[in-house]
């Protein structure tokens, strides 16, 4: 049988919010095939059987003994990863896991030794290092024709930490906070884009509402290693939006209406301030229940996925990455290169999942890319807290600096 003629056959463990998000995309790429989930909510256990006819599981491990499941994608809070990666791996199942890889580096470490010692491959996503401007990006990168990357600018505005968060999504030892979530997207595109060799960071970090106690802001610097220096700029305070940016596209790709303003903070103010009813409202828009989206049939999105403002400056070139593909402002002119859509959301992410797991083929996004990742955001902790320059040391190169789905 031909490879790319049979479906992959995907377990599921967690199924919340990135559930949610990924589920357009499993729900319409012909080469995925949901088989069993495993998760606590009887509504979308529930849910899910109707959607897939397959079975939910009462926990991991009997997931993992369904000979039907080829791989698991691991979107469990970020505290359970390790856990649940390691029992993946020892029942020889290959991992999609969720960034960030974990917590802490001894976390991350123990999953790729798990993984290497079952001899299954894991992909670390998605992130926002996955989206097809991005990859367009890369690749004119790798022609040469704009030069060497010599500086990276990346800038995103949100109102991620006034949406509904669990109470341990405000508590940044428990992965809590917008560095273990967010910078993990901005680490991952400009190691991408650079080559992903950063030797050191220097950062800075806000934590400025009393209510919502944990780093909603933070500007940092890499540093690396061929002299590419890249600054990463996030607020998650939900005033200044950078979608204006970026013609008014959210970072889904779905037209935003600009008179939302507030929207986030409104929604918050309206269950008060007890926690037990702010998690209510961030479960009423998971998977199984009445207000969840984008839904198994989810709208069309209009335009690529992206994570706000990015500039590459190279010796011929600066590449500004849009939400339809990448503007290049040359040395005698500028021109736009339009990345068309596929008609499936996240689609890289099943390109880089199936070719490992059926192909064979060494995944860009492995254990060890997210590690390198993870190392990166936990600097940008560190020297925050002790106004030093961080160095790095498990950083790993871009294993296929040319991406074949990206020309």
């Amino acid at each position: 049988m031909n490879a790319r003629s049979r479906q992959l056959r995907l377990g599921v463990c967690g199924l919340g919010r990135a559930f949610t998000l990924m589920l357009p995309t499993f729900g319409r790429d012909p080469r995925i095939r949901l088989v069993a989930a495993t998760t606590p909510g009887a509504e979308a256990r529930a849910r899910f059987t109707a959607d897939f006819d397959a079975p939910v599981y009462d926990d991991l491990p009997a997931l993992c003994a369904d000979p039907a499941v080829e791989a698991v994608y691991v979107a469990s809070p970020h505290q359970f990863h390790v856990e649940h990666v390691e029992t993946a791996a020892a029942a020889g199942k290959h991992v999609l896991v969720e960034k960030p890889l974990a917590i802490t580096l001894a976390e991350g470490e123990c999953m790729l030794e798990a993984t290497r010692a079952a001899g299954v491959h894991m992909i670390v996503g998605p992130s926002h290092s996955f989206d097809a401007p991005v990859l367009r990006a890369r690749a004119i990168i790798d022609s040469g024709a704009a030069g060497r990357v010599r500086m990276i600018h990346s800038m995103n505005y949100t109102d991620f930490l006034y949406r509904p968060r669990r109470p341990e999504e405000l508590i940044t030892a428990e992965g809590g906070g917008v560095v273990f979530s967010q910078a993990v997207h901005q680490v991952d595109v400009v190691r991408l884009l650079a080559g992903g060799m950063p030797r050191s960071v220097r950062a800075f970090t806000g934590n400025w509402d009393p209510a919502r106690p944990t780093e909603g802001a933070y500007s940092a610097q890499l540093a690396f290693d061929d002299g590419v220096f890249a600054t990463l700029v996030y607020s998650g305070y939900a005033h200044f939006d950078s979608d204006e940016l970026m013609g008014w596209m959210s970072e889904l790709g779905h037209r935003k209406d600009p008179q939302q303003y507030g929207k986030a903070r409104r929604a918050l103010a309206s269950v008060g301030t007890g926690r037990g009813s702010e998690a209510e409202l961030k479960r009423s828009g998971n998977y199984g229940q009445p207000d969840a989206s984008p839904g198994l049939h989810g709208p069309d999105p209009e335009a690529h996925e992206h994570f706000g403002l990015v500039v590459v400056s190279c010796e011929h070139a600066d590449l500004r990455l849009l939400p339809d593909g990448v503007m290049i402002h040359g040395d005698t002119g500028q021109r736009f290169e339009r990345v068309p859509l596929t008609g499936i959301p996240r689609r890289e992410v099943v390109d880089e999942l199936y070719a490992a797991v059926v192909e064979g083929v060494a995944p860009r996004h492995s254990g060890a890319w997210g590690l390198a990742s993870l190392e990166a955001c936990l600097a940008i902790l560190d020297s925050a807290r002790t106004g030093r320059e961080v160095p790095l040391a498990l950083q790993v190169r871009d294993p296929s600096i040319t991406y074949r789905d990206a020309k």
